[in-house]
């Protein structure tokens, strides 16, 4: 990091500390690969059941790297699971590359609402 950024970040943190505040700080996108996961699935095949984004993280509220058009293949390697209680999903995502279509070759996340098996 060089000494701007360090410098910025500094005066940013010492300002919120000195009026009582909290700094909090977001990953990357680039951080949300596939050290995210939190289920390994054995590598699956799917296809995409409408067009959906293809994201940088698990989350809605990642940048989209693309729209994946209904029918795109996608490889799973893995998946971020927050399921609340046994069976009850909450907010699952799938991490893999597409393997079909105009973003072929990408890695990124889908929801798996929008996934099923090949």
């Amino acid at each position: 990091m060089n000494k701007l950024k360090r410098g910025a970040i500094a005066t940013v943190v010492a300002g919120a500390a000195a009026f009582g505040g909290v700094v909090a700080i977001a990953p990357t996108a680039s951080a949300a690969g596939s050290s995210t996961c939190t289920v390994d699935i054995a590598n699956a095949t799917y296809k995409t059941t409408t067009s959906v984004n293809l994201r940088t993280g698990p989350g809605a509220g990642y940048t989209s790297q693309g729209i994946l058009a209904t029918g795109t293949h996608f490889y799973g390697t893995c998946k971020y699971d927050t399921s609340y209680g046994v069976g009850v999903p909450y907010n699952v995502w799938t991490y893999g590359k597409v393997t079909s279509g105009a973003n072929s070759g990408k890695w990124g996340w889908v929801s798996a609402d929008y996934l099923k098996k090949a």
